[in-house]
């Protein structure tokens, strides 16, 4: 019997979300693996998003509670550059590469035979699981997916490229030599230069063996600390070249690396983000000296490719937040998700998120394909840069929209939207922001004009299914045609980002896509979500994506 006086009764609030089956009750991405040739790995990523969206979420919270800690010397005075993970972190890196996210794309070419076709595909499928779960690993899973290959370009380094790519997890700090798998970090960007590389200014001087120096300077960013070794940029005799730098030497030592601080960061707070500086550190050129740019382009595509994969699943997870709060809160007299202006918000979202899942899906597959066919290869080099611009420009805006699902509790930090929304501008800024990614697409169409050849392709496949889609295809070839100059660059890269996204959904058949092409291309889009013109298919939407919720 309740006490005269008790107050605190709990109703009308929904159970604690999770776990969920972020494979199963994703048919967006089961479509997309499937369309772009990754089905064969299908009972890989079924067992991945049932952990991820289960245990992983779990450990998650104690990796994010728990933040990275710096430990410079120990207790005698002893140099240790250090960086102090909790344990979860640890288990959560361990079944992500048990797993293949940072190594199934290359798994099956490490004697020398070609990867499984669709290998890209599912890799990029279990990176968009992951990211779900515990984002901050990720940074350091997609730099060592993305360094195997520019690894390779340098034969004295072939163990290092085979242990990136292994599917063993050792977070020790030893020597390489006494591990079966590594990862890899970047560091690349300086204080006075940021995303102008060659304005960096750390030394590289030639060592008496051949392909090996000494590296002085510092790094401003300097991407998961605690790997194996990075890639990093430094001025060389013949101009601004790539090395790879282990935090141990050849001979055993430890290498001069000097961990200055860690990042005090907005979000990613289970990662650690650093400030480095070489002293005489001991490093193994790749490539040639002066074509470092060159060089380290490769890894930058791959991890620009998971900026995409990871701000669509950033989307998918906060929307499946909001859906769970929207079918079991109820208001003036009905569950939210009945209320037709929630509705409309509920299903823009879904919306935007079927798209972003099958956009980068589908520049994967074009990556995966892009070996053996050059218009799939220069869709990727152009593709990459537009998604990487569009979709990860979408995430914060779209996270803040799934907090105002719920209201005031989508702002307190027990619910994981809150963590969500720190996270969502990351990619935005992470691998080159908004300005250079348009700057590289206007690049791209002026020196390489098969990515503008490919771009065309892919729309016109979709012309003559939907009269909204080919309007807007038309006054996107006249915009392609006559080109953009630097001021006007977003405009024109959105212009391209919504086609390529139409086009995707369109020729997929996608249930949804007709209901896409009328609230982004049609005259009636609003600016904000649940602005949707009439005629949108509400119930369609919301029962593809909330099953589960």
């Amino acid at each position: 019997m309740q006490a005269p006086f008790a107050t605190h009764a709990v109703d009308n609030q929904p159970p604690p979300p999770g776990p969920f089956d972020l494979w199963a009750d994703d048919p967006g991405l089961r479509e997309a693996v499937a369309r772009e040739g990754g089905d064969g790995f299908s009972a890989r990523l079924a067992t991945y998003g049932a952990l991820a969206g289960g245990e992983l979420l779990r450990l998650a919270d104690d990796a994010h509670r728990d933040r990275p800690r710096l430990k410079t010397h120990d207790a005698y005075g002893r140099r240790l550059d250090r960086v102090e993970f909790n344990a979860a972190w640890h288990a959560v890196m361990d079944a992500a590469i048990s797993h293949g996210v940072a190594g199934l794309s290359w798994a099956h070419s490490l004697s020398g035979a070609q990867p499984l076709p669709g290998a890209h595909v599912a890799r990029a499928a279990l990176s968009y699981l992951h990211y779900q779960a515990e984002p901050g690993s990720s940074c350091p899973l997609t730099m060592t997916h993305a360094a195997a290959p520019v690894l390779r370009q340098a034969p004295a380094l072939r163990e290092w490229a085979d242990k990136a790519c292994a599917f063993d997890y050792d977070g020790r700090d030893v020597p390489m030599a006494h591990k079966r798998g590594v990862t890899l970090g970047m560091g690349m960007t300086e204080k006075q230069g940021g995303s102008d590389v060659r304005a960096n200014t750390t030394r590289a001087t030639p060592l008496a063996a051949d392909g090996e120096y000494a590296l002085v300077g510092h790094k401003w960013f300097f991407s998961a600390p605690m790997s194996d070794a990075f890639l990093v940029l430094a001025q060389a005799p013949g101009g601004l070249s790539c090395f790879l730098l282990p935090r141990w030497r050849p001979d055993g030592d430890k290498n001069a690396l000097r961990l200055m601080r860690l990042k005090d960061k907005l979000g990613d707070w289970s990662n650690a983000s650093s400030e480095v500086e070489f002293e005489g550190a001991w490093a193994h050129r790749i490539g040639e000296e002066g074509r470092g740019v060159a060089t380290i382009l490769q890894m930058v595509m791959l991890t620009r490719l998971d900026c995409m994969l990871g701000s669509a699943g950033l989307m998918r997870m906060a929307l499946r937040q909001a859906l769970h709060h929207a079918r079991h809160r109820s208001a003036f007299g009905r569950h939210l998700i009945e209320q037709p202006l929630m509705r409309s918000v509920l299903v823009d979202l879904a919306l935007e998120s079927e798209a972003a899942t099958a956009l980068a899906l589908r520049v994967a597959g074009a990556v995966d394909r892009a070996p053996h066919d050059p218009r799939d290869a220069a869709l990727a080099r152009i593709a990459t840069a537009i998604g990487k611009y569009w979709i990860c420009k979408r995430a914060p805006g779209f996270v803040n929209e799934a907090q105002e699902c719920l209201g005031g509790i989508g702002y307190i930090e027990e619910t994981l939207l809150p963590r969500l929304y720190r996270q969502a501008p990351l990619n935005s800024i992470w691998e080159g922001c908004g300005n250079i990614q348009c700057l590289d697409v206007l690049r791209a169409l002026a020196r390489e004009p098969e990515t503008g050849d490919a771009l065309r392709a892919e729309w016109q496949a979709a012309a003559g299914i939907n009269a909204q889609f080919d309007a807007a295809l038309r006054v996107g070839l006249a915009m392609l045609d006559a080109g953009a100059d630097e001021a006007g660059a977003r405009a024109f890269v959105e212009r391209l980002a919504l086609l390529l996204q139409g086009a995707t959904l369109l020729r997929a058949r996608h249930p949804l896509a007709h209901d896409w092409c009328a609230a982004r291309l049609g005259e009636a889009r609003a600016a904000t979500y649940g602005g949707l013109p009439a005629g949108i298919d509400a119930d369609a939407a919301l029962a593809r994506v909330a099953a589960s919720a």
